[in-house]
Parts: structure tokens; C-alpha cells; sequence
């Protein structure tokens, strides 16, 4: 039993009050570890049952959570738990559940404890692996629920029965209508869900992907060259799920990609789950990359008059700025905007540098790190799954070529993340005295050349550093 849950029990003891909706259905798919959240309905006040809870918890926060529900939420000091309190909707219970979004979240057990309560069958539909609506107007009560048909359809592996996916695609239209902060936060669990694929693919089933991310729509039919084998939409969704795989939490799951990935396995996982923003680790922001990256192909595809080749150039430069735009449409922060048009901006070099003299020379190493901080490692690990999914003319050979430039770059990436660039040997004042120069633009430029030459195992000194910094300007370099 969860420290929230014995709270909700000792504070509300007497009372009629209800567990609902999620903590009772994952009990009864036998997932009890995973309930933190609990849902409570209680025939009174929720405020003040709330402050209850609060208090028997030992002084945990209490705030409202919704007006048009007078919904109170309860969090743990620690936040290991929270109890989200709500007033009895209609007359009964049974009223209270008929108005909920699925018939598996519409069941409810007493608070005290004993036999659920499951007016709607939901049950059953969870033995059966379905997931039906809870009445005949649940998409009109609250549209966000057509998003939550496909995040619960891809969370709980349930399969949507027909005249659920009719009456979602009926109210697919009415997305327009919700809070784009309710639309993320139903996208950002899609997209971390372990079947993200499939849970893109009934969005656009049902009518939703127009509406809430129609730059993802816009991929459907847009042809690409000999070198791929699916056009742009069928291709990012293949990506993705590359992503998927490559950024599984387990770090012997990863040794399993192969030799480039296996010393790295460990640092890779750790990395990816690394808490980043909006609630979502860095390796769920790289399955917003993987599904933005392409995003400006429609913008800028072009047939070559020459030799008819199709061609998308600018689409990273562009793309970027797009991923900026959906992610400002949803009210995602400023640091996930900036990660993953990082990640769009940035995901066709390590493809570039297979055509250099190999192995790759440190200041080419360098360019690479210092253009792609702070996503070196995540663009490199993107890199790949854009490969791997790229399966038309000589994929094999070209496979090949790019992971063996990934095997010294993914080493490189971490080392790089773990320790930054070289300290430089001298400070900018110290080099502007010695060369008798202002501080300035020039002396920004000299500085990065010197770092570029210490990570080439050029310079190490400060002597050095000055001899080289001369030695450019008197070439006229710098």
C-alpha cells in the first residue's frame, strides 16, 4: 500500500469515497507497483477531503487543480505519490462513471477496500484486450480524449473496438478546441510509450494527427531518391522506432546493437535517462527528433533537371526551425524547443564525414563536437537510426561506412559530454597582452583555433599557444 493511499484512507475514514479510473484498472492488470497516482471521488467537499489527506500525510502540498471540475490535488513532499481529489459528478457513482473517457477507467473499488465497481463491463473489456468509450458522447464531453484513445491503446496494448474509433474520428475536428498544454502532455506520453510507432499511426487513423501535428501529416506520399525505400512519413516512423531501440534503458539491451555501440552501452543508457525538460528524459526528446527531423522535406524537395534526381536541400536548416514552431504550438519550454531544433539542425553530419579521409583527423573530430554541442551524443545515436532506416540502393555498403565512422565518434561524443572542450592554455586578456592586440572578435578566433590545436595533440603549453596564435597572424589566417 502506498504512503498516498494510506493518507487518503486514514483522512477519509467514514466518508463515502471511491478509488476510480487508472490506480484500480493497473490493479487489476496486476501492475500494482506502478500506482503512484491515485484518483479519488468523494460525495462532499474535495477541498477540504484534500486538506485532509494533506494532513494525514504529514503536511504534503494541497492546491486546486481544476475550477470546472473542482478537482484538489495532493503531492507527497518527496513526490513519490500525489491524490487527486474530485467531487461525486451526477447523482450515483454509477452516473460518476458514465461520464469518464474509457470503460477500463471507469471502474471503481471503496476507498476502505472491497469489490470493484464496474457498471460498464471495463473488466472484461481488459481481459479481452479492448478499449470501448464509456458512453455515446465521451469525444464531445472532452475532445482531448481522442488523443487519450491512442495513448491508452499504445500504453495498456489494448486494441479500440469500431464504433469507439467512429466517434473518435467524429470528434477528431474539435482538437482545435483544446489547450495546446493538454495536447502535449497527451503527445509527450505517445510518443514515450515503447509502441510510439503504432500510436502515431492510430492518430492518424483517427483523424488527429491533421489537427494536433499536422507537419507530420504533411510527410504522407512525399516521395524520396533510389537511396530509400519508403517516402518520407513511412521513413520517420521507421526512424523512430530505430530510436526506440537504440535508446533502451537497459544497458546490456545495447550491447546488442553491435560493436559500435557495445563498450558505450552503460554511459549511452545513462545519458538518455537523464532528466532534460517537460518532464521527459533525454532519450524521449531523441524520439522528438527522430519524428521532426525530416519534417522540411515537403518544404524543400526539388527534382534535379540533370539526372531527375529527387533532392531536399536545406531541410535540416529548415526543419530546425520548424521543430521550433510545433514545439512553441504545444507550450513546450524553451530548453526541449532548443534540444531537439539542436538534434533536426544537426542529424545530417555524422553522414557527412564518411566522405572525409578516414580515420577522421581530431580537428575534423573537433568541428564536429563543437557545431553539435550540447547533442553530440544524442545527434550521433540519431545519425544512426536515419541509416539504419534508409534501405534502398547500396544500404548495406553504406551502412557499413557509417557506423564504422560512428565506433570512434560515439567514443568521442561522450568523452566530450563528460569533459568539455580543452581548457585553453591561456586566457583571451593574457593572449591580447602578449600579442599587443584588443580584446575582441580576433582574439575569440585565436582562442578557438588554440582549442582546436590542443585537441589535435598539437599544443599543450602556453608557449605553444602563443607561437601558434602569432603564427597566425602573421600568415594572415586570423
Amino acid at each position: 500500500m502506498t504512503k498516498g493511499l494510506q493518507a487518503a484512507r486514514a483522512a477519509l475514514a467514514g466518508r463515502r469515497a471511491w478509488l476510480v479510473g487508472g490506480a484500480v484498472r493497473d490493479h487489476a492488470l496486476g501492475r500494482p507497483s506502478e500506482i503512484a497516482d491515485l484518483d479519488v471521488v468523494v460525495d462532499g467537499d474535495p477541498a477540504e477531503s484534500a486538506r485532509a489527506v494533506a494532513r494525514a500525510a504529514g503536511g504534503a502540498a494541497c492546491f486546486a487543480l481544476s475550477e470546472e471540475f473542482g478537482a484538489w490535488r495532493v503531492v507527497a513532499r518527496d513526490r513519490s505519490w500525489q491524490v487527486d481529489v474530485e467531487a461525486l459528478r451526477g447523482s450515483s457513482l454509477e452516473q460518476d462513471l458514465s461520464l469518464r473517457d474509457f470503460t477500463v477507467n471507469a471502474i471503481a473499488e471503496p476507498l476502505e477496500g472491497g469489490e470493484p465497481i464496474d457498471p460498464l463491463g471495463g473488466l472484461a473489456d481488459l481481459a479481452a484486450r479492448r478499449l470501448r468509450m464509456a458512453g455515446p458522447t465521451s469525444f464531445a464531453d472532452d475532445p482531448l480524449r481522442v488523443l487519450r484513445l491512442a495513448r491508452v491503446a499504445v500504453e495498456l496494448d489494448l486494441e479500440p473496438v469500431p464504433d469507439t474509433l467512429g466517434a473518435a474520428v467524429a470528434q477528431s475536428g474539435s482538437l482545435r478546441e483544446v489547450s495546446p498544454e493538454r495536447v502535449f502532455m497527451e503527445l509527450r506520453r505517445i510518443i514515450a510509450a515503447r509502441a510510439a510507432p503504432a500510436g502515431i499511426e492510430l492518430l492518424g487513423e483517427i483523424g488527429a494527427t491533421p489537427v494536433v501535428l499536422p507537419e507530420l501529416e504533411a510527410l504522407r506520399g512525399v516521395e524520396q531518391n533510389r537511396y530509400h525505400h519508403l517516402d518520407v512519413y513511412g521513413h520517420t516512423l521507421e526512424v523512430l522506432e530505430r530510436v526506440i531501440e537504440l535508446s533502451a534503458a537497459d544497458g546490456r539491451q545495447l550491447e546488442r546493437a553491435g560493436a559500435w555501440m557495445a563498450p558505450h552501452a552503460s554511459d549511452v543508457a545513462a545519458l538518455l535517462a537523464e532528466p532534460l525538460a517537460d518532464g521527459l528524459t533525454r532519450g524521449e526528446a531523441l524520439r522528438w527528433g527522430a519524428l521532426l527531423h525530416d519534417a522540411a522535406k515537403p518544404l524543400t524537395r526539388e527534382i534535379r533537371r540533370a539526372d531527375g534526381r529527387v533532392t531536399f536541400i536545406g531541410h535540416d536548416v529548415r526543419g530546425a526551425e520548424l521543430a521550433r514552431t510545433v514545439l512553441g504550438r504545444l507550450r513546450a519550454s524553451e530548453r526541449l524547443r532548443a534540444h531537439v531544433a539542436a538534434l533536426v539542425r544537426h542529424h545530417l553530419r555524422a553522414g557527412f564525414l564518411v566522405h572525409e579521409p578516414q580515420p577522421l583527423s581530431r580537428r575534423t573530430v573537433f568541428a564536429y563536437m563543437r557545431a553539435c554541442a550540447p547533442v553530440e551524443v544524442d545527434v550521433t545515436l540519431l545519425s544512426v537510426a536515419d541509416r539504419l532506416a534508409t534501405r534502398g540502393d547500396r544500404a548495406e555498403e553504406s551502412t557499413e561506412a557509417h557506423l564504422r565512422v560512428i565506433e570512434g565518434l560515439l567514443a568521442d561524443s561522450l568523452r566530450w559530454r563528460a569533459e568539455g572542450p580543452p581548457r585553453p592554455p591561456l586566457r583571451g586578456d593574457e593572449l591580447a597582452a602578449k600579442l599587443a592586440i584588443p580584446v575582441g572578435p580576433q582574439i575569440g578566433q585565436l582562442l578557438l583555433a588554440i582549442a582546436e590545436g590542443q585537441y589535435a595533440g598539437e599544443i599543450s603549453t602556453p608557449a605553444q599557444a602563443l607561437d601558434y596564435a602569432r603564427a597566425l597572424l602573421e600568415s594572415g589566417s586570423i
